[in-house]
């Protein structure tokens, strides 16, 4: 939702987006464009699935491509007061003059982000009639504020889903806010496509959510870090938090020395695995339970560490012969297998 004051909050500059914690090669593409984006002015737009930080990743742009103490104005496009959306972007309504500069109070936020960077948040929900006003905005570069004409000198930047190429082909969002948008674009890939980033974006979250709660600092086991690498994440960065969150949680209910290291047995309830959908059923006994696990688990720290067998069993706290030897009994391929 939009804020209620008038007055919007100028925010210090990114320490770094989680987002872009990793050393994928999807992620790194994603550096490349950050840096060659944070050398220009001109629009951009963040494209990314439900779950996804966008707006750590504009906050980065916005640190390194504004002056410092520059304006960080947001505005939250997916609401249903498209009134209040217009009045927040524009300000009070103003007679506007056929050919002439398009009108905005001194207390809208185009106004407010002069000299620094104006976000739009879910920009394809913006309502027709507001993304024309602010396709007029971005072409001329200048407004009348209180009957002036004055440059707008922000940087624009948007957040968008996948669905806004989509909308513009089928004319639901206007072309040229778009082009005007997307002079830089960023594709944020969704975490499935990452899986090797996350275990560092995991350990950074708890480093953060620790000092942020004035804790010592926290880790994950290495098999911890594994099983989280091992998972889809629908909800992409959102869901991983949630996650982390949990964790922290019960890490505080616990006594201090133990907190301290967060062990799988102590993730798996922060999980939530969906299983509210398919009503239980059990489907053996506790020694099959028992396989089934530990082949899912051997499997996935397997893929997490590249089929290199050494790394794998310094995972799993096992040897080496040990860990050929039970891959063989629980039936898991070892085709893929390296020392």
């Amino acid at each position: 939702m939009l804020a209620n004051s008038r007055t919007p909050r100028i925010l210090p500059a990114s320490s770094g987006a989680l987002e872009l914690v990793g050393r994928s090669i999807v992620i790194a593409r994603v550096h490349e464009v950050v840096r060659r984006s944070a050398s220009l002015q001109s629009g951009v737009l963040i494209v990314g699935e439900r779950g996804v930080d966008a707006e750590s990743v504009a906050r980065e742009l916005h640190a390194r491509s504004c002056p410092p103490l520059a304006s960080w104005i947001a505005v939250e496009c997916g609401t249903s007061d498209v009134a209040h959306l217009e009045w927040a972007l524009f300000g009070a309504p103003l007679g506007l003059t056929t050919g002439d500069l398009e009108s905005v109070s001194a207390d809208s936020r185009i106004a407010a982000a002069r000299g620094g960077m104006l976000f739009l948040r879910d920009v394809e929900a913006m309502p027709a009639a507001a993304q024309a006003r602010l396709a007029r905005v971005a072409r001329d570069g200048k407004v009348r504020i209180d009957g002036d004409i004055v440059a707008t000198r922000f940087r624009l930047a948007a957040s968008a889903s996948p669905s806004i190429d989509g909308d513009v082909r089928g004319s639901r969002f206007q072309a040229d806010l778009f082009r005007r948008l997307a002079i830089s674009r960023i594709d944020l890939p969704p975490l499935r496509d990452r899986l090797e980033d996350v275990a560092p974006m995991s350990a950074r979250l708890l480093e953060e959510l620790s000092a942020a709660a004035g804790l010592p600092p926290r880790r994950f086991t290495p098999a911890a870090l594994a099983l989280l690498a091992a998972l889809s994440w629908p909800g992409n960065l959102a869901e991983l938090r949630g996650v982390v969150e949990r964790v922290m949680a019960d890490a505080g209910r616990q006594d201090r020395p133990r907190g301290q290291v967060i062990h799988i047995e102590r993730l798996l309830p922060a999980l939530q695995l969906d299983r509210a959908t398919t009503p239980f059923a059990p489907a053996g006994n506790l020694r099959e339970a028992r396989l089934t696990f530990e082949r899912d688990y051997i499997a996935a720290v397997l893929r997490y560490h590249g089929w290199r067998m050494a790394d794998a069993a310094r995972t799993l706290g096992i040897q080496r012969p040990n860990l050929y030897r039970k891959a063989r009994q629980l039936g898991i391929p070892l085709t893929r297998v390296t020392d």
